[in-house]
C-alpha cells in the first residue's frame, strides 16, 4: 500500500493548517503525536518551546530532535525543556544519507511512567529497513552525547581558537622578508596562540609577505624585540650579534638558521645569564644536513662500527633553474649571490675550489613540487649529474662536533655543476669578486670599460679584456669556451651600461640579479647529499648515503627549493622553542652542539644532540622532506672514486 492510497481510506483525515492552533483546539484527542518539523528557525521555533510540549502532554511524542553531531546543545535543551513535563524522554537517532552529516534525530517521550522506550511492544512484518534490534541500538548513544545528555558535562576536546580562548598569545618577531621567510612564517602562523610581526627594512616588503596570513603585522625592529617571545632573524648573519644583544636585554628567545660565529659566540654567557634561547643552524645547511649526519653517525656507533674515511658531506646545495642558459650555476634569488660567489679561503683540506667526488647520477623528474628523497631508476625527466664541489667553512671542527675522532678525513662541501669553479675562479682572478670600494667606478661606464679598467686590458673591447686574461683561462679549449660564453652572458664584455654599485662584487651581483630572475614555470633544484665510508665491529667496510633531492613549486605562490628548505625548519625549530620542548639556554646552541646547565659542552653522539636531532627531523619528515638513506654496493676503495 502506497501513501497515496493511505490518504484515500476512512481512517485518515488531512487538515491542513496551523498545526500549533489544531493542537490548541483539540486537547486530550490523540494517543500518540508525531511532529515532523523543520529546523527551529522562524515559525518552526514554536514547535521546539516549552507551551507546544504542554499542549502535547496527554499523547505520547515523537519530535525532530536534529543532529547530535551538529546539534548537540540543542538537543540537551530539548530533552531538558521535555522532561519537565512527560516522566520518561529519550533521544534516539537514525541514518538518512541526504541529511546534514547523514543523520537525524527525535525526542521521544511517553505519558507512562517507567516505560523502556528502547523495547518494542510488537514485532513489526515485512519492512525494509526497521527492526526490533535496530529499534533498541537507535537509543543507544555515543559515550560523548550519553555524557552530556545525562550528566550535562561535555567531554568533547576543545579545539582551534577556543581551546585558547583563556590563552596567552605568543608573540612571534620575523626579521627579513625574503623567499625563505614565507615557508617559516607560514608555518608560524598554523598556531592560532601566535602573533607574527614582520619587521623588514622596507615597509612594502613586510606588507606583502603579511597580507596573506592571519595575526600578523609589520613593525620597526626596535619597538618589537622587546615586545616578543621569540625573534626569528633571517637578515644576513653579521646582524645576528646585533639582534642577540637586543633579545637579552628583552629576554627573548633567538632562532636563526646561520652558522654560530665568533660575535656571537661571544654573547653566550650574557644569554645563558638572561635565560634565552638562542638556536642557530636550523635552515638546509646548516641544518636539514646536521639532522641526519647525526643519526648516520649514532646508529653506526651503536652498532659498534667506525667512521674510517669520512663523513663525506657533499651537504650544501645545488642551486638550479632548470631552463637557465649554461653559465647559470649560482641560485636566482638575490640574497646568496654575494656568499655564493666568495670561495673559501683557508680552509684545511680544501683551501682553493677542488673538484669533489662524483656522486652516482640520480635520475629525477623535474615536474615533481619537491620529493623527501633521490630517487633512482628511470624516469622522463632529465638526468641530473652532480660533478664537482669546494669545501664549504673550516670542515676539521666538525670531527669533535660530530663526535667521531676516529674519522681520518672530513670534508664539508658545496655541490655544484662542472664548471662551476673554474669560471668562479677566472672571476676571482679578473677582481670582479672585489669587495673594496673604488672611487673609479662612475655611472655610464659600461661592463667593457670596468672589465679592461680591473685587468689592465689596453682598450675596452672584448678581443682586449680576453687577451689581458688569457693567463686565466682553462687549456682546454670546451672548457675555456664555456668561460667565455658565461662572461659573454652576463654581459661583462659588452657595451652595456654597468650597474653602479660600491664595490665590484655587489656590482656583478646586481647584474646577476636581473639576469637570474625566475621567469613564469622555473622552479630550482636542491641537492643534498652525505657520504659516509664505515668499517664495521667485523671489519667490513660499506658506504652509506643520506640524500635529500627537492623542487622547487613553479606556481603562483609556490615555494622555492631553496626556501622550503631553509624556511621550513626555521619554523618547526621556532614553535618548538615556543612550546618548551627545546629550552637549553645560551648562544652556542645548535640541533647537534651546545652547553648544559652546568656549562659543560656536549656534542654529536651525546642524549641532548639525539634527543634535539630526532625531535627536528621528525616534525620536518611529518611536512614531507627529508633524506633517503642507502647502502652502496662498494666499501672504502671505491669511496672517492
Amino acid at each position: 500500500m502506497t501513501s497515496l492510497h493511505i490518504l484515500d481510506t476512512s481512517r485518515v483525515r488531512v487538515d491542513v493548517g496551523d498545526g500549533f492552533k489544531f493542537r490548541a483546539d483539540n486537547k486530550s484527542t490523540y494517543d500518540m503525536i508525531i511532529t515532523d518539523s523543520s529546523d527551529p528557525v522562524g515559525p518552526a521555533a514554536a514547535l521546539f518551546k516549552q507551551p507546544y510540549f504542554q499542549l502535547l502532554y496527554n499523547a505520547h511524542i515523537s519530535t525532530q530532535a536534529e543532529c547530535l553531531w551538529l546539534h548537540l546543545p540543542l538537543i540537551a535543551d530539548l530533552r531538558a525543556r521535555t522532561r519537565k513535563i512527560f516522566p520518561v524522554v529519550e533521544y534516539a537517532y537514525t541514518t538518512i544519507p541526504t541529511y546534514p552529516a547523514g543523520q537525524i534525530g527525535f525526542i521521544v517521550a511517553s505519558k507512562s511512567p517507567g516505560r523502556d522506550l528502547s523495547k518494542p511492544l510488537r514485532p513489526v512484518p515485512n519492512t525494509r529497513y526497521y527492526n526490533s534490534a535496530l529499534h533498541t541500538a537507535a537509543f543507544t548513544l555515543p559515550e560523548f552525547a550519553r555524557v552530556i545528555l545525562d550528566t550535562g558535562k561535555n567531554i568533547l576536546p576543545v579545539l582551534g581558537p577556543q581551546a585558547l580562548a583563556n590563552a596567552t598569545p605568543r608573540k612571534v618577531l620575523l626579521l627579513g622578508s625574503g623567499y625563505v621567510a614565507r615557508p617559516a612564517a607560514e608555518y608560524i602562523a598554523r598556531r592560532p596562540l601566535n602573533r607574527l610581526t614582520i619587521a623588514c627594512r622596507t615597509l612594502a616588503a613586510a606588507e606583502s609577505l603579511a597580507e596573506s596570513l592571519p595575526r600578523t603585522a609589520t613593525a620597526a625592529l626596535e619597538a618589537a624585540v622587546a615586545e616578543a617571545d621569540l625573534v626569528v632573524s633571517l637578515i644576513p648573519y653579521t646582524y645576528h650579534a646585533d639582534v642577540i644583544r637586543a633579545a637579552i636585554k628583552g629576554k627573548t628567545d633567538v632562532v636563526t638558521t646561520s652558522y654560530v660565529s665568533p660575535a656571537m659566540l661571544a654573547l653566550d654567557d650574557a644569554a645563558r645569564a638572561a635565560g634565552i634561547t638562542v638556536l642557530n643552524e636550523i635552515g638546509r645547511d646548516p641544518g636539514i644536513d646536521h639532522l641526519y649526519a647525526v643519526k648516520t653517525i649514532c646508529e653506526i656507533h651503536d652498532k659498534g662500527g667506525k667512521l674510517i674515511c669520512v663523513p663525506l658531506d657533499l651537504g650544501q646545495v645545488l642551486p638550479l633553474v632548470l631552463r637557465r642558459p649554461p653559465l647559470a650555476r649560482l641560485h636566482p634569488e638575490p640574497a646568496p649571490l654575494q656568499v655564493q660567489l666568495v670561495l673559501p679561503r683557508g680552509a684545511p683540506r680544501a683551501a682553493q675550489p677542488r673538484a669533489l667526488p662524483q656522486p652516482r647520477a640520480a635520475d629525477v623528474d623535474p615536474r615533481r613540487r619537491h620529493t623527501a628523497h633521490a630517487e633512482r631508476g628511470a624516469h622522463q625527466g632529465r638526468r641530473v649529474r652532480l660533478r664537482e664541489g669546494y669545501a664549504n667553512r673550516n670542515s676539521v671542527p666538525f670531527a669533535e662536533l660530530y663526535d667521531i675522532p676516529e674519522a681520518e678525513e672530513v670534508l664539508r662541501g658545496m655541490l655544484r655543476w662542472g664548471g662551476f669553479c673554474v669560471f668562479v675562479g677566472v672571476l676571482v682572478g679578473m677582481g670582479r669578486l672585489d669587495q673594496e670600494p673604488k672611487g673609479w667606478v662612475k655611472e655610464g661606464m659600461t661592463w667593457a670599460e670596468v672589465g679592461a679598467k680591473i685587468v689592465g686590458a689596453k682598450e675596452a673591447s672584448e678581443s682586449a679584456i680576453l687577451a689581458a686574461i688569457a693567463s686565466l683561462l682553462p687549456g682546454d679549449k670546451n672548457t675555456r669556451d664555456q668561460v667565455v660564453s658565461g662572461l659573454r652572458w652576463i654581459g661583462l664584455l659588452g657595451a652595456e651600461k654597468a650597474t653602479d654599485r660600491a664595490t665590484l662584487l655587489d656590482t656583478l651581483c646586481a647584474r646577476l640579479e636581473e639576469l637570474m630572475r625566475y621567469e613564469q614555470g622555473e622552479q630550482d633544484m636542491i641537492v643534498l647529499q652525505h657520504r659516509f665510508g664505515v668499517q664495521w665491529k667485523d671489519g667490513g667496510e660499506e658506504t652509506l648515503t643520506s640524500t635529500l633531492i627537492t623542487y622547487g613549486n613553479p606556481l603562483p605562490g609556490g615555494y622555492t627549493a631553496m626556501a622550503l628548505t631553509v624556511g621550513l625548519p626555521c619554523g618547526i625549530a621556532t614553535q618548538l622553542v615556543l612550546d618548551g620542548e627545546i629550552k637549553t639556554k645560551g648562544t652556542c646552541l645548535t640541533p647537534y652542539f651546545g652547553r648544559r646547565a652546568d656549562g659543560s659542552k656536549y656534542a654529536g653522539s651525546s642524549k641532548e644532540a639525539r634527543e634535539m636531532c630526532e625531535l627536528l627531523r621528525v616534525k620536518l619528515e611529518d611536512e614531507g622532506v627529508g633524506c633517503v638513506e642507502e647502502a652502496l654496493n662498494f666499501g672504502l676503495e671505491g669511496f672517492l672514486k
